[in-house]
């Protein structure tokens, strides 16, 4: 199975020890693929995993905004009512909260509606296995806005927001490598049964809600201090002030999901991977960049499927298993080229092991207290680490950050700042006032303009040529002039 080109190397490497295995070029690793299996998977594609997806209808006007009266609102929840035992009232309150979905949140409603394509089925899966209120779905669109990188200001993470005592406590593995909190499968199994045991204390689905928010203890605090009131809406004035809110807002969210279409809202982003994605259990160390260099897999698309590796690399620990997601096109390229991809890994990481792979091993690590008016690009030059490692190290999505937070920051090898940036810092050269930059492993062409003020990737993009986003390590990127690196 393995190509005679990557044996040779192999053997070579094997008569003599002294040798080191060369990294092969691209065009070296000729990909292998099995035409009968191809055959097979383009008809399960077109008979099992075809899907119609939503779109926006002819002549949408974005501009639109329907708004209601409280009693279409009312109808419409009591409708909604009668099919859960979740008690979905309707109330002044909770049409705050309609109107901030519907009206205000608009762009991030129409964007969860997209990703809740792919999530949704799995957390239904779930629900309905444990013979849950399917409703509860929308949970994690109050949570997270069904990010599962998303991380609160309290170190909540994933998809259910879950605090790192009580993600173990529900048996979700947190290391250097992995945090499961963010795994969409295992993150779901784990909600579902966190939120059974609290309806077993409080046999009450919108006190389940309430206790899932701000914690068994204060739930019952509420009970104590209502006189042993038992109904949400007659203890709400008892709970601390964000699960007040916490309530209104899940039954707002579960009734601008389920009236969507009614309030012009459509999903906004293409989600491909819906219904077309398999799971394989990995059987060696292999990292995102390699999947991507050898075999062209959007670094990007494997980053959304797998978002519980938090350095980008899946490991192999004795007694764990752990799982690749693909899109299943390409999951057949992946097993026809199984033994060679772990082979060349193991020799690169041998031979040129990942920044994040020293750390982790050498455990250099240091924790960085956010102070007023200090930002990640200012943090990173401290300590000569680049700030889309900063924000991958700490599951940041956006680029805020606040005073007291505190960040987790890998130096390789215990190096000083300036030895650091020295060795980190990728190459960019200036010629005749035109700025290059030469891409390192990793890099995409978001993290690449954070480096320049004012330029998008889509500026790249379009200065370079480049159309579909793809880039390999040592291209020289062009920067326009004028543009200076941070």
């Amino acid at each position: 199975m393995l190509l005679s080109i990557f044996l040779t190397s192999l053997l070579a490497a094997q008569a003599d020890p002294g040798d080191t295995l060369k990294p092969l070029t691209q065009k070296e690793f000729k990909l292998e693929s099995n035409l009968i299996a191809n055959q097979m998977d383009s008809l399960m594609a077109l008979h099992v995993f075809k899907h119609k997806r939503r779109s926006f209808p002819p002549k949408y006007d974005s501009s639109f905004v329907p708004n209601f009266s409280d009693s279409v609102y009312a109808k419409r929840l009591r409708h909604l009512n009668a099919q859960t035992p979740l008690d979905l009232t309707y109330n002044a309150i909770v049409r705050g909260y309609i109107d901030m979905y519907a009206m205000r949140k608009r762009s991030q409603v129409m964007r969860m509606m997209a990703l809740g394509e792919y999530y949704f089925p799995i957390f239904e899966e779930a629900l309905d296995r444990y013979k849950m209120p399917i409703e509860l779905k929308y949970l994690a669109v109050v949570e997270s806005a069904l990010n599962p990188k998303a991380r609160s200001r309290v170190g909540a993470t994933g998809l259910w927001q879950f605090m790192l005592p009580t993600g173990k406590l529900m048996g979700l593995e947190v290391n250097s490598y992995v945090d499961e909190r963010s795994d969409p499968i295992k993150s779901t199994e784990a909600a579902c049964q966190y939120m059974l045991r609290l309806y077993k204390m409080f046999g009450d689905w919108n006190l389940v809600l309430a206790a899932y928010n701000s914690g068994p203890g204060n739930v019952n605090k509420a009970i104590r201090r209502s006189g042993g009131k038992k109904n949400y809406w007659e203890l709400r004035s008892y709970l601390p002030k964000e699960t007040a809110g916490y309530v209104p807002a899940f039954i707002a969210a579960v009734y601008t999901m389920s009236y969507a279409k009614e309030h012009n809202l459509y999903p906004s982003i293409e989600v491909p991977y819906f219904g077309h994605t398999d799971t394989v259990l990995v059987r060696e160390q292999i990292s995102f960049d390699q999947l991507n260099m050898w075999l062209g897999i959007d670094r990007d698309v494997v980053e959304f499927l797998n978002p519980s590796y938090k350095l980008n690399i899946i490991p192999k620990i004795e007694g764990k298993k752990y799982y690749l997601v693909l899109p299943s096109r390409q999951m057949g390229l992946f097993l026809d080229n199984e033994d060679s991809l772990y082979t060349y890994a193991s020799s690169e990481f041998k031979t040129a092991p990942p920044a994040a792979v020293a750390q982790v091993v050498n455990d250099e690590r240091s924790v960085h207290r956010v102070k007023s008016g200090e930002s990640l690009g200012g943090i990173s030059k401290k300590y000569g680490v680049s700030v889309s490692d900063l924000k991958r190290w700490n599951s940041i999505r956006s680029n805020t950050i606040h005073p007291g937070q505190r960040l987790t920051i890998y130096q390789k090898g215990g190096s000083s700042s300036a030895t650091a940036t020295a060795s980190t810092t990728p190459k960019k050269t200036t010629q005749s006032g035109t700025s290059y930059y030469v891409v390192q492993k990793g890099d995409t062409l978001f993290s690449i303009s954070q480096r320049y003020p004012g330029v998008s990737a889509d500026n790249l993009g379009e200065w370079n040529n480049i159309k579909n986003g793809k880039i390999q390590p040592g291209m020289k990127l062009v920067v326009q002039k004028g543009s200076n690196a941070n």
